[in-house]
Formats: structure tokens, C-alpha cells, sequence
């Protein structure tokens, strides 16, 4: 691989992850811009492990506190309000999981295509500026309870419809169910870690049957570069927010939306 498509991808994977913008909507663009041959499977598990890694070294306090107040529940203690989110990120990826092993063949059969994608964009686009605009309330992710929680697991299942964004619906669901802007993120973020997980696991069973030879440079420079663009994602997406909202991604998924559209249909 060359090294700019190495920084490309890399660049594409880090900042669409994490962005309520959509990653397969940029995936896309990809073989259609350049002439370049599909990066493989090896390649998309680096760039997942990349991701994977920046936010949990963004979020490593948060995840510590998770970590050792869960373990104090094994020994007796309380379930204090760090035991608590993680049992929240526990129960909100579990519609994800399994509402994708259920109908994954289905989505990847009938729904993967530049008209649904584009769809997707605008009307999940306006549904964000709607939440955030008229919803939005002052909760931080430590201060929900049962319902909120599995209103935002069950958005996550609609980022199955390409074109969605992950983060985007479930920070749409946050905003809806009175989180503040930066609480909604935060929680979308942490969400991120399961699932990138899980994806990228099975893209690594899947990885472990190939009998290809893998060329490991490429690899380490993708997961290297996918990594530090998703850290700085997190870091400056949480204070566009604080200063200007969601709404300057509605418009860019509006008009990225629109533009697919035309493109590929007229």
C-alpha cells in the first residue's frame, strides 16, 4: 500500500468513527475518488484496533473508575454512580448485538447502496438538529436511569441502515431524552468501545482462517495514524460542541447527503 492511502484511510476511519457524520457514507467515496484496489481485511482490523485504542486512552480515568468500582461490587461495596454506567454501556449495546446478528445478511443484501445511504444522511441529519436543538436537556451520562439507557441501545440498532452513523443516532437519542450535549458525546463515545470491539473481533476470527501472507508495515502505520486522527476526533469534537451544537453536522450531512444523491442517481 502506498503511504497515502495508508493516510487516507486511516484519516477516514479515525474522524468518521467518532463524528455523527457517517463512516460507510465515506467509505464509499474511496474506490470511486481513486483508483486504488480494496485495502483488505488485515488493513480494516488495524484501522478498528486504531480507533479502538484512542478512545480508550481518552477515556482511560473514566474506564478505570468503571473497572474498579464493578470489581468492588464482587467484594460487597455499593454500586456507586461509576458501577452504574458501566452497567449501562453493558445494557445498551446488547440491542446492537443482537438485532446485527439477526438481520446483518438482510442489511448487507438489500440496504447497502448510495440512495439509501444518502437517505439516511439527511433524515437522521435533521433528526440530530432536532434533538438538539429543542430536546436537549442537562443530564450527564451518570445521571440516567433504565429507560434513557435502553432508548439509546435501541438507537444504535437504526446505525445498521448505512448511512446512519453510530454515534450520531445515539447522540440524537441522548439529546432526545434530556442529556446536555457533552453528556450525549461522552456516552456515545464510551458506547464505541463495546462495539468496535465486538466488530472488530469478528473481522479478526474472520482474519485468523485467511491463509495470506500479511504485510505487517502497513498495518502498524494505519492503526498508528487511525489512532492518533480518532483521539484528536474526540478531543475537538467535544469542544465544537460546547461552543456551537450539533448543528454545523446537520448541515454537512444534509448537503453530503444531497450531493450523493445527484451523484450517483442523476
Amino acid at each position: 500500500m502506498e503511504w497515502l492511502q495508508i493516510l487516507v484511510l486511516a484519516a477516514v476511519q479515525g474522524l468518521t468513527e467518532f463524528l455523527p457524520v457517517s463512516s460507510s457514507a465515506h467509505l464509499i467515496l474511496v474506490p470511486v475518488l481513486t483508483s486504488w484496489e480494496d485495502q483488505g481485511l488485515a488493513f480494516d482490523v488495524a484501522l478498528h484496533v486504531g480507533s479502538l485504542t484512542a478512545v480508550i486512552i481518552y477515556f482511560r480515568r473514566e474506564i478505570l473508575q468503571i473497572v474498579q468500582s464493578s470489581l468492588a461490587i464482587l467484594k460487597g461495596g455499593p454500586v456507586d454512580e461509576d458501577a452504574r454506567l458501566g452497567l449501562w454501556i453493558v445494557v445498551a449495546t446488547l440491542p446492537v448485538c443482537i438485532i446485527g446478528f439477526l438481520l446483518q445478511d438482510a442489511i448487507s443484501n438489500y440496504m447497502r447502496s448510495t440512495l439509501v445511504i444518502g437517505i439516511s444522511l439527511i433524515g437522521f441529519g435533521l433528526l440530530l438538529g432536532y434533538a438538539d436543538y429543542f430536546k436537549r436537556g442537562t443530564k450527564s451520562e451518570y445521571q440516567m436511569g433504565w429507560k434513557e439507557v435502553l432508548i439509546i441501545g435501541f438507537s444504535q440498532a437504526l446505525a445498521l441502515i448505512p448511512g446512519t452513523s453510530r454515534s450520531g443516532i445515539s447522540m440524537t437519542a441522548a439529546l432526545m431524552v434530556g442529556m446536555s450535549r457533552e453528556g450525549a458525546a461522552r456516552f456515545s463515545f464510551l458506547l464505541s468501545i463495546p462495539v468496535i470491539l465486538l466488530a472488530g473481533g469478528l473481522e479478526a476470527i474472520k482474519l485468523l482462517r485467511q491463509p495470506q501472507a500479511i504485510d505487517w508495515f502497513p498495518l502498524f502505520a494505519g492503526t498508528l495514524l487511525s489512532g492518533v486522527f480518532a483521539y484528536l476526533c474526540i478531543h475537538y469534537f467535544l469542544v465544537i460542541i460546547k461552543k456551537m451544537g450539533m448543528q454545523p453536522f446537520v448541515v454537512y450531512r444534509v448537503l453530503f447527503g444531497a450531493w450523493l444523491i445527484w451523484f450517483f442517481h442523476f
